[in-house]
C-alpha cells in the first residue's frame, strides 16, 4: 500500500513574561509591562495564522500556545496590562513629557521598515525624517500633529492585513495623518478586539478537529538544566559551567502540571502533545513528563542525530539523505512508561523562519512544495511499507515580520498548492500517532541531551553571562528552600517569581550569541523576578542583584546573530544588517589603520546567498581614495579539490595571502561588473557564471549565490578580501585572518 507523505506542520507561539512583578503580585494579576510585544503580535500573529488555515479544510496543523503567553494576552484583554509604548499612545499629545517624546523618536519604529513601515507613506515619511536627519532634529522640530501620527502608526502597522477589511481599521488607513487621542483610544480597543478572539479561535477549531493545540512547560524553562545544569556536558563536555550546580528536578512537575492545568481550563479538554521548551530534551525529564500524562513531544534532527550516532547529510538540493531515520515517530522506553518523539527536518522549518521571507511568495511557496514532492518520491521509490510523516515545527510569529503582508500571499500560495497536490496530506502529530503509532524505540536513557540549537545548550549556559545568571538563580533557588513553610497555597508570590526567572528567555540574551536593543530591559527583568523571591519571603535581596548581570554595550567585533536579507542597493540599510557578523578594520593596528578608507566589514547569510559589505569613509572614491578592483577569494578546510594561488602580482608570500583558493570573484570598483573563475589545474583559473549582485552607494553591498559556489548545505569555507590595482596586490582584510563562514 502507498502512503502520501504525511507532514505535520507544529507552530510555536510563545512570547517571554513582559511582566514586572514590581509588588510581587502573581502573573495572573493586573501589572506594569517592560515591553509591548505580546500586544503586538498578538494582533499581527496568532489569530491570523489559524484564520488562514481555516480556509483550507482539507489541511491540519498543530499550534503550541505557552502558558506565560496566554495568561499575558489574558491581562491585555482585560484591560489590566500597561506597557510604555501603550501608556504613551494613550497620552494626550499636549501632555507628552520630554522624557516620553525622546522614548516614541527612540521606539516607535521598532519593526522592519520593509515590511510594516515603507508600506505605509505617513508612517514611512516619520521613518525617513529620523533616519536623514537624526533624533536630536526631530525632538527639535516635530509638533505634536507628528507625534499623534506615530503613535497611531506603531499600532496601526501591527495590525494583521487580514483585518484591513475591518470598516474601522479600513478608515484609519485611508486617513493616514492628523490621528486624535480618540482614535488612538479606539485602535487600542481593536487591538483588544483582535486578542480575546485568539483562545476561542484554537479552542473552536481544535473542536472541529482542524487544529491540535499543544502547550509548553508553564514559564519556558529548559527542563534539563532545571534537572541538572552539568547536562550542558553532554554536547560539549569542556563546558564551563555556573560555579554552583543547579539541580532542582523538583520544579519540573510543577511546571508541567501548572501547564497541564492551565490547558485544561482554557480548552475544555487535556493536552496530547508537549513542546518542550527550545525542544530541550534529556532523560532525566521524561518520567515527569510520562507520569503528567503527556502524550509525545517533540526536539530536532540534531538531537536524533546525536541519539542515534548519525549524521544527517543532505544532496546538492538540500534534501536529507537516509530520509527514513528522520520522517517518522520514536518511541521513548523508560520504567515509567512510553512517550512519542517526532523530530522536526531543521532546514525545512528554518526556510520559513529565515529565508522565505526574502523571495517573492509564489516562489518561496513552490520551493517548499517542490522539497516535500522530493520527499515523497524518495518514500515512493523506498517502497516502504512504513508511512513518513516530516515535521516542520518553528516560531509562529517573528519570522512573518519579515514576508509581504505577514505572510499572507506566502501562506495562501502554500495552502493552495498543499490542497491540491494528491501525494500530500497535511496531519497533526496526534492524528498521525493514532492511525500509525511509533514502531520504532529509543531507550529513553540513550536519548541525547541537547536542543534545536546546535544540538546543544550552549545558547542558555557556559557563557559567563549567563553562568553568572545561573548562580544567582541558585542562591535565589536555595533561599526559597530554606523556607519550607513557604507553600504554592500560602506564598504563591514566591513561587510564582520563581518561576517567572527560570524561564529561558533571560539566558537566551544574555552573554554572547544573541543582542538586541532591549537586552538591558531583559537583565532587569530578570533580576526584578528574583527580588521578587527575596521580598516574599521578607529576606534581604543581595547586594548584586541591584547591578546588571552584565555590561550591554555595543560590541565592536561580533560573530552573525542570525539569517540576514539585505536589499543590495549600496545603501547599507540599518536594519537589513542588524544580524550581520561585523569586523572593524579601521581601528585595527598595522597595515589598515585608522585612516584606512575601509572602515568596517559586515558579512552573513541566508539559505540562498553570503552577503558582504564593506563601508567606507565618508566622501571616499574608487580610483582616488581606495583601489579599483576587490577580490573574494574562498577555500574549503578539509576538503580535498583543486586550488590555485591569488592571480596577482607582488602578492606578499605571508599567510594567509600564500594560501592557495578555489574560487574567485572579482568586482570592479568603478564599473560594477563581476567577473567570477573557479580554480583549475596547473594553477589557472576558469571562468564561470555567476549570479552575484553588487551595488556601491554609501558603501559595497555584495550577495554572492550558493549555487555559484556550488557548495552543499552543513559545509564550510573560509573568505579573504583583496584589493588590487590593474591586476597588482594593494592590501587585503581582515588583517592576519580568514572569514569564517558555514553554509546554512
Amino acid at each position: 500500500m502507498s502512503h502520501p507523505l504525511y507532514i505535520a506542520f507544529i507552530w510555536h507561539q510563545h512570547q517571554p513574561l513582559y511582566k514586572s512583578p514590581g509588588s510581587g503580585v502573581s502573573l495572573s494579576l493586573s501589572q506594569q509591562y517592560r515591553l509591548p510585544w505580546v500586544r503586538l503580535h498578538g494582533t499581527k500573529d496568532y489569530l491570523d495564522l489559524v484564520l488562514l488555515l481555516e480556509r483550507y479544510p482539507k489541511l491540519h496543523q498543530t499550534v503550541n500556545l505557552v502558558p506565560s503567553l496566554i495568561l499575558q494576552l489574558e491581562d491585555y484583554i482585560a484591560g489590566t496590562a500597561f506597557d510604555p509604548y501603550l501608556t504613551a499612545s494613550l497620552t494626550p499629545d499636549e501632555q507628552l513629557t520630554q522624557q516620553q517624546r525622546e522614548f516614541i523618536i527612540q521606539h516607535f519604529f521598532d519593526a522592519n521598515h520593509h515590511t510594516l513601515i515603507d508600506p505605509h507613506p505617513r508612517y514611512a515619511e516619520l521613518y525617513q525624517q529620523r533616519q536623514d536627519k537624526g533624533q536630536a532634529w526631530c525632538l527639535a522640530n516635530w509638533e505634536l500633529p507628528d507625534y499623534g501620527d506615530l503613535l497611531a502608526w506603531h499600532n496601526l502597522a501591527w495590525i494583521d492585513p487580514l483585518f484591513w477589511d475591518d470598516p474601522e481599521i479600513a478608515a484609519w488607513l485611508k486617513q493616514g495623518r492628523n490621528f486624535t487621542l480618540s482614535d488612538r483610544q479606539r485602535i487600542y480597543s481593536k487591538q483588544r478586539e483582535i486578542l480575546s478572539r485568539i483562545i476561542p479561535q484554537h479552542r473552536k477549531m481544535q473542536e472541529a478537529g482542524q487544529l491540535e493545540v499543544t502547550t509548553t512547560p508553564y514559564t519556558h524553562p529548559i527542563l534539563p538544566l532545571l534537572a541538572d545544569t552539568n547536562s550542558g556536558r553532554v554536547a560539549v563536555p569542556n563546558m564551563t559551567l555556573p560555579k554552583q550546580r543547579f539541580q532542582w528536578a523538583e520544579d519540573i512537575p510543577r511546571h508541567l502540571r501548572k501547564a497541564w492545568d492551565l490547558y485544561k481550563d482554557r480548552f475544555g479538554q487535556i493536552p496530547r502533545g508537549l513542546w518542550p521548551s527550545e525542544q530541550s530534551v534529556s532523560p532525566a525529564i521524561l518520567p515527569d513528563i510520562i507520569n503528567q500524562g503527556y502524550k509525545w513531544i517533540c526536539s530536532d534532527e540534531a538531537v536524533l542525530g546525536w541519539t542515534l550516532k548519525h549524521l544527517f547529510h543532505r544532496d546538492g538540493a538540500g534534501n536529507v539523505e537516509q530520509p527514513e531515520l528522520l520522517y517518522r515517530p520514536y518511541r521513548l522506553q523508560t520504567a515509567e512508561g512510553d512517550l512519542s518523539i517526532v523530530f522536526r527536518d531543521h532546514r525545512l522549518s528554518d526556510l520559513i523562519g529565515f529565508t522565505y521571507g526574502a523571495m517573492p511568495a509564489k516562489k518561496a511557496a513552490a520551493d517548499l512544495v517542490g522539497h516535500l514532492q522530493a520527499i515523497a518520491k524518495k518514500q515512493r521509490d523506498s517502497h516502504s511499507e512504513q508511512p513518513w510523516l516530516v515535521t516542520i515545527a518553528l516560531d509562529g510569529e517573528n519570522c512573518w515580520e519579515f514576508y509581504s503582508q505577514d505572510g499572507k500571499p506566502f501562506l495562501e500560495a502554500l495552502y493552495q498548492s498543499l490542497s491540491d497536490e494528491p501525494h500530500l496530506k497535511l496531519v497533526t502529530v496526534s492524528e498521525f500517532l493514532e492511525e500509525f503509532p511509533a514502531t520504532a524505540t529509543i531507550p529513553g536513557g540513550q536519548l541525547h541531551s541537547g536542543s534545536w540549537v546546535d544540538g546543544s545548550f550552549t545558547t542558555w549556559i557556559g557563557d559567563p553571562a549567563k553562568n553568572r545568571a545561573w548562580d544567582y538563580l541558585t542562591e535565589a533557588r536555595k533561599m526559597l528552600a530554606s523556607h519550607p513553610e513557604a507553600t504554592e497555597e500560602n506564598n504563591p508570590e514566591a513561587w510564582e517569581a520563581l518561576y517567572a526567572a527560570e524561564g529561558s528567555d533571560w539566558f537566551w540574551w544574555f552573554g554572547a550569541g544573541h543582542s538586541s536593543n532591549q537586552d538591558a530591559i531583559f537583565d532587569r527583568l530578570f533580576r526584578e523576578h528574583l527580588f521578587g523571591i527575596y521580598k516574599a519571603l521578607n529576606e534581604p535581596i543581595p547586594p548584586y542583584l541591584k547591578q546588571p548581570v552584565e555590561i550591554h554595550a555595543a560590541q565592536a567585533n561580533h560573530t552573525p546573530q542570525g539569517f540576514i536579507h539585505p536589499v543590495i542597493d549600496g545603501k547599507g540599510d540599518e536594519q537589513d544588517w542588524d544580524k550581520a557578523g561585523r569586523i572593524e578594520i579601521g581601528g585595527a593596528r598595522g597595515t589598515m589603520h585608522n585612516s584606512s578608507v575601509i572602515q568596517r566589514l559586515w558579512y552573513g547569510v541566508d539559505h540562498l546567498n553570503f552577503y558582504l559589505r564593506l563601508d567606507f569613509k565618508s566622501g571616499a572614491a574608487p580610483g582616488r581614495d581606495l583601489p579599483t578592483e576587490l577580490n573574494l577569494l574562498w577555500f574549503y578546510p578539509e576538503k580535498t579539490m583543486v586550488n590555485s594561488p591569488i592571480p596577482l602580482a607582488d602578492v606578499p608570500d605571508a599567510a594567509p595571502l600564500n594560501y592557495h583558493f578555489h574560487h574567485l570573484l572579482e568586482v570592479n570598483l568603478l564599473t560594477q561588473s563581476i567577473q567570477f573563475r573557479e580554480a583549475g589545474d596547473n594553477h589557472q583559473w576558469h571562468p564561470r557564471f555567476s549570479r552575484a549582485q553588487v551595488a556601491i552607494n554609501s558603501c559595497l553591498e555584495l550577495a554572492v549565490p550558493w549555487a555559484d559556489l556550488q557548495v552543499p548545505p552543513d559545509y564550510p569555507l573560509r573568505l579573504i578580501l583583496v584589493l588590487a590595482d590593474e591586476g597588482r596586490f594593494s592590501n587585503y582584510l581582515p588583517e592576519n585572518a580568514l572569514i569564517p563562514i558555514e553554509v546554512p
